[in-house]
């Protein structure tokens, strides 16, 4: 099993896409109910989204599903949201709150431990090299990273969550020009709704690698998949006409993100 997809470019703007894999060890399967099966909670065809948007852009995604191990999460486990319903590093239910292993399968101690070091460490391993060699290239990299989540969850947050989720962690994890950026063209998205720092302020990818003064900066962008998808049920389709009309902001942001990067280096 490939653990991490790594396509490069010589662009400074990096895709990363931890959630979109599906992939799950056999030993893993067998102990997963049959709701954990479902594997609800993957960002469905998100990778299919960003394709091609930006040409050369890098691109750095996790094959395996975030039930072996979220590698968007706190090595250490540490909530990224404090005294709000989340889930964990290795999680024990899914969005709904409902339990995705088998009684008494649920994994702890040592299994956590190996699944940090053959899932989590390689993904972040890769992602890092790609951060270095494309700062390398241009003094500065990008890292926009590529989420998904449905619409309505309650058990995660009231109402319906807008269309584009914007985070940088208050502004720290970018340089304002770029936090700007994704809030104008999203503002400008007819049809469509937009927040900044609202429910998802940035994942621990984002807030771990975005340090503005080092010439890195990252930016979260968590799309409701209402935008995208047929429905937020099984099958999870992907509608390739919803999709087009999102793409064309989301190219916008890109080829910005990407102008901007190549000033900041000046």
């Amino acid at each position: 099993m490939t653990v991490v997809d790594v396509r490069e470019g010589t662009s400074p703007v990096i895709l990363g896409l931890p959630h979109t894999g599906t992939d799950v060890p056999a030993d893993i399967w067998e102990r997963l109910n049959e709701n954990g099966r479902l594997r609800a909670d993957t960002d469905w065809h998100i990778h299919a989204l960003y394709d091609g948007l930006l040409d050369d852009a890098t691109m750095v995604r996790a094959t395996f599903h975030r039930y072996v191990i979220d590698a968007n999460r706190d090595p250490e486990g540490t909530s990224l949201y404090p005294g709000q319903n989340t889930t964990g590093l290795v999680p024990d239910t899914d969005f709904d709150g409902k339990a995705i292993w088998k009684d008494g399968a649920a994994p702890a101690g040592a299994d956590i431990a190996r699944r940090l070091a053959d899932f989590h460490a390689p993904y972040h391993a890769a992602l890092q090299a790609q951060i270095d060699r494309v700062k390398a290239i241009h003094g500065v990299a990008i890292l926009y990273d590529c989420h998904s989540i449905r619409s309505h969850i309650p058990f995660l947050f009231e109402g319906r969550l807008p269309d584009f989720n914007i985070g940088t962690d208050g502004g720290t994890t970018c340089d304002a020009a770029i936090e700007q950026a994704a809030v104008e063209v999203t503002g400008a998205a007819r049809g469509y709704t937009s927040i900044l720092n609202g429910r998802f302020k940035g994942g621990w990818t984002t807030r771990h690698y975005g340090r503005p003064l080092t010439g890195v900066h990252a930016i979260q962008m968590e799309l409701a998949q209402s935008t995208h998808l047929a429905q937020e049920v099984p099958p999870f389709a992907y509608d390739r006409e919803k999709a087009g009309r999102l793409r064309v902001p989301l190219k916008d942001i890109l080829t910005r993100l990407e102008r901007i990067a190549l000033n900041l280096k000046n």
